[in-house]
């Protein structure tokens, strides 16, 4: 997420109707720090829920007649890339008194719309739709029968020349009959079907996304506080929303656990939309007073094999703090039409990754075993990550653009993003390494609290730099913390970051049965890993989604999107080949696969003897239990 966005209005000086004629398109002027004259008018119509079709009509005040620029949202706050869906903007239509005004697209910045205002106009009238994907194939699925995720820079087009902080906007909204909303926005007054939102500035209102549904449940995570933080649930059916005493105290615990940390808050309020759903598509995305979270509709009613989802809120609401509060400044930009640079990702998601952990460790959304055993599954990963022998964790803060999270066909050698998790690794190095050099006296919570606690109650972001990070760090610990990050983030082919698992009180080891963690999850997720046996991972059906590169199955030209249809003979199962990965290590034989690629089939031997191998971590009795500190909860 991040900084203010700047908008860009047009000032340009072509004859009118140039744009109308074909003629030469006009640049598109910088974002300015002016205000746009009036209030721009956004009325959203999302009651066609059979369909998903968003229909937007918008109604944008204009000074006078000339040229002008509008813009379509492209740099999106939180996904560090220029990911905005303009893909999917149909039936583009203006007006104006009535009449039509050409537009034509940029050719080379598609997401601006060039026009020219005719005389004696006040206001264009917009009139597009919002064609939201049907299948996961087109994009994430956002409204199903059920329920939506209204982003609100989905249904907006914008004057382009101002910041976005300088553009006001008044947003009304129609759902369904009877579906009720949850958002950080302020001044709703709903009229049937209808709600009319207090004018905000765009900045704040594409930071303000709205969740709404048929089956809806809402609980106060701080009863009686004077900055009210809600859990807001969405369900598919209702009785998903029947999460229990103890998992709601979890969910509490976490907003307390998270003050003691930081000291602060950085909102008035704060809302939790939840999506419990097997039909909307699932999203994890911060925002300053809100979140956008959705996870299977099992959630809470299959709260144990639920584990590896529960520290998502937990993450996302270390982001109010450490991500828009406190926000890098490359991430920083005034407009969404302004690139973004993701040089700090690392600090941004990778300290947050690491938060995110240890506040679910602390507010009992996971038990300490729990964390304990997914910290070994990370470790794991990144002990066995080849491809840091020849790209950098910074390297990977690249990946937003580059990648767009589209799958990779061979992730441990492409190792994209892997500034979230191995980041984790990072700062649990510094958090140990802190409380090794104060003795105890001190440790990385002190950072947490000195740098995106301060100015209890303020909004506005406050950036940061990498020698802002150094400075603070050496004001909580003498050291040469700027060499630390070197060697860790910014250099490839070093050696695993597990300095902070060993120096907590931990060894990585593997054992031939899974943790109950990577059990249950296995079960929940419907997947399986092999990764340290046979550097293999597995989806429904034995459908490959991971090889490990110079792994045993990778040597027989397994790939990704292979379906394993056989092992040693018998229809495939996890627990099949389990049994064959066994038996060979006593055996000696080879573990015969059977390989489907579209309409051809092979099959495999590989030469594998060593067993099953699943992480787990193992005490050091010699080593202070500083994990064990780490991990328990904070009574102030």
């Amino acid at each position: 997420m991040r900084g203010r966005l700047f908008l860009a209005l047009v000032v340009l000086t072509l004859p009118v109707g140039a744009v109308a004629q074909g003629g030469a398109v006009p640049p598109v002027p910088p974002a300015r720090d002016v205000a746009y004259a009036g209030v721009i008018a956004l009325e959203v119509d999302a009651s066609d829920a059979l369909r998903g079709i968003f229909r937007v009509r918008e109604r944008v005040p204009v000074a006078g007649p000339g040229p002008m620029t509008l813009l379509y949202p492209q740099w999106l706050p939180g996904k560090h890339a220029p990911r905005g869906a303009i893909n999917l903007l149909s039936g583009l239509e203006i007006r104006a008194s009535g009449m039509p005004v050409p537009w034509r697209r940029d050719p080379a910045n598609v997401y601006a719309f060039h026009l020219d205002v005719p005389q004696g106009a006040d206001a264009l009238d917009l009139a597009f739709q919002f064609v939201s994907p049907t299948q996961t194939n087109q994009g994430r699925v956002v409204f199903t029968r059920e329920m939506l995720n209204l982003q609100w820079e989905a249904v907006l087009l914008y004057p382009a020349g101002h910041y976005a902080s300088r553009i006001r906007v008044e947003a009304t909204l129609k759902l369904p009959a009877e579906w009720r909303f949850a958002a950080a926005l302020d001044g709703a007054v709903t009229t049937g079907d209808t709600t009319r939102f207090a004018a905000t500035d765009l900045e704040t209102l594409v930071d303000s996304p709205l969740f709404a549904g048929r089956h809806f449940r809402v609980v106060d995570l701080d009863p009686g506080a004077a900055r009210p933080v809600r859990l807001n649930m969405f369900a598919d059916r209702p009785d998903q929303l029947a999460a229990t005493t103890e998992q709601l105290a979890a969910h509490r615990n976490l907003v307390q656990q998270a003050y003691r940390l930081f000291g602060s808050q950085h909102f008035d309020h704060y809302d939790f939309p939840l999506a419990l759903s097997d039909r909307m598509g699932g999203i994890w995305l911060e925002h300053h007073r809100s979140s956008e979270n959705a996870t299977d509709g099992s959630y809470f009613t299959d709260w144990e094999r639920a584990a590896g989802d529960r520290d998502l809120l937990p993450h996302e609401l270390t982001h109010s703090w450490n991500g828009k509060f406190r926000r890098p400044a490359d991430l920083w930009t005034p407009s969404f039409e302004t690139p973004m640079q993701g040089s700090l990702l690392w600090v941004y998601e990778g300290l947050t990754q690491y938060y995110g952990h240890v506040l679910a460790a602390r507010s009992g959304l996971w038990s300490r075993e729990q964390a304990l055993e997914a910290l070994a599954l990370t470790a794991a990963t990144y002990q066995a990550r080849i491809g840091r022998e020849w790209r950098s964790v910074e390297d990977t803060t690249f990946d937003p653009i580059l990648s767009a999270r589209r799958p990779a066909p061979w992730r441990s050698w492409l190792r994209n993003e892997d500034y979230y998790s191995e980041g984790l690794l990072v700062w649990l190095d510094a958090d140990t390494l802190i409380r090794e050099q104060s003795r105890g006296r001190r440790s990385l919570d002190d950072f947490a609290r000195a740098f995106f606690g301060r100015d209890d109650g303020a909004w506005t972001p406050v950036t940061y730099t990498f020698d802002d990070i150094v400075a603070a760090l050496n004001d909580v610990q003498p050291y040469d913390w700027a060499a630390f990050f070197r060697a860790r983030v910014y250099e490839a082919g070093t050696e695993p970051p597990l300095d902070g698992v060993t120096r907590g009180g931990q060894r990585l080891v593997f054992k031939e049965e899974r943790s109950t963690f990577q059990r249950l999850s296995e079960a929940y997720n419907r997947n399986a890993d092999f990764m340290y046996s046979l550097g293999i991972a597995f989806g429904d059906n034995g459908n490959v989604t991971q090889v490990q590169w110079d792994g045993p199955a990778f040597d027989e030209g397994v790939t990704v999107g292979t379906q394993v249809v056989a092992v040693d003979g018998v229809t495939y199962s996890a627990e099949a080949l389990r049994r064959s990965i066994t038996t060979a290590k006593s055996s000696g034989a080879p573990i015969r696969l059977l390989l489907k690629n579209g309409d051809q089939y092979r099959i495999v031997a590989l030469e594998y003897r060593d067993g099953l191998r699943y992480p787990h971590l193992e005490r050091e009795r010699a080593t202070a239990d500083l994990l064990g500190d780490i991990f328990a909860p904070r009574s102030r």
